[in-house]
């Protein structure tokens, strides 16, 4: 069986970071949206993505951002992978020359395979909950919205935490998981013991 890739998102203190890749995530997440508790500046992202050793992937996420606003990101920091949080058309994520995922906000009447064919050159595409605003809302959503047999890269999100992921990775069988407010002491700060149960939570289930 494949090893499901564990992404921690919403880092803003080095010593997160380190404890991320200590733990063995394998992608850390910089959220460039400026009303996230979570938010890093252009300068703070780059200090801390100098901070992760190759083959952990540093990943940007974005909402309904400006061109310019990205660009002005990907001038400083070098990010590997771009995640599309908002309302952007598949020219929106793809116009910066980055590989990409985006996210499908769940909830009941969404179609996952109709959205998924709106973004088909997306490396893959990230599953939360709906919540009001973007991100980060500590709330899971009903898996059996994915539909059998989803043939691209899901990355689940969405409400994960130490309890609930063994679970969720022996339900839906993801490519990855996806966790930013399940692994907090508070909002934007990480706590290195939950990071380490989650991963292993993720282990366990992959078997």
């Amino acid at each position: 069986m494949s090893r499901t890739r564990i992404k921690i998102c919403g880092l803003t203190r080095p010593q997160d970071v380190r404890a991320a890749v200590e733990c063995g995530a394998d992608a850390i997440g910089f959220v460039f949206y400026p009303p996230s508790p979570r938010a890093v500046s252009i300068e703070q992202a780059a200090e801390l993505v100098a901070l992760l050793p190759p083959f952990v992937t540093a990943v940007g996420l974005f909402v309904n951002a400006a061109p310019a606003e990205v660009e002005a990101v990907l001038a400083r920091v070098p990010l590997q992978l771009l995640q599309f949080h908002g309302d952007e058309a598949e020219s929106d994520c793809a116009r910066y020359g980055r590989p990409w995922i985006k996210a499908a906000r769940m909830r009941p009447g969404v179609d996952l395979l109709e959205f998924s064919s709106f973004h088909s050159r997306a490396s893959g595409i990230l599953v939360d909950a709906f919540v009001e605003g973007y991100g980060g809302g500590g709330k899971t959503f009903d898996w059996s919205l994915i539909p059998e047999g989803f043939a691209r890269p899901l990355v689940l999100s969405g409400g994960l935490d130490t309890d609930n992921v063994a679970e969720a990775v022996r339900r839906v069988r993801p490519w990855a998981v996806d966790v930013s407010s399940g692994v907090e002491s508070a909002k934007g700060i990480k706590d290195a013991a939950k990071i380490a149960a989650f991963i292993a939570g993720v282990r366990h289930a992959d078997g």
